[in-house]
């Protein structure tokens, strides 16, 4: 089965990577930090704002696929720091207020970049 890649900002392609790339009916969006769309950090310091832009950043990717949070099955997300949770998981719970997708958080010692404390990657599945 053919692969198709999906850049929500075509004038700011990663290298690389894709931010989301589909099979068939099922759409993988890689991890998402808190960068905006000219590859500026948003929120540094403050996990709440990171985390966000990362899902700010989901949902374009997901909107590039043809897809939309009611089709996302599973999500991950890596933190640096524990005691960022729950301004994590207000924003996720903000999203999915109810009957969310499968979830996991894991705690890392580091992200690609310093100032980076939260990354979150999605699984979606269209009908």
């Amino acid at each position: 089965m053919a692969r198709e890649v999906f850049f929500p900002n075509p004038e700011n392609k990663p290298v690389g990577f894709s931010p989301a790339a589909r099979v068939g009916n099922q759409i993988f969006i890689a991890g998402q930090v808190a960068t905006d769309e000219n590859g500026d950090m948003v929120g540094m310091g403050d996990a709440g704002a990171q985390s966000e832009q990362c899902f700010k950043n989901i949902e374009a990717a997901l909107k590039a696929a043809g897809a939309n949070w009611d089709d996302v099955t599973k999500i991950t997300c890596f933190m640096v720091n524990a005691d960022d949770y729950g301004a994590y998981a207000e924003v996720r719970n903000g999203i999915f207020p109810e009957d969310g997708p499968a979830s996991s958080t894991v705690f890392v010692k580091a992200l690609v970049r310093p100032e980076m404390l939260v990354e979150v990657e999605a699984y979606a599945v269209l009908e």
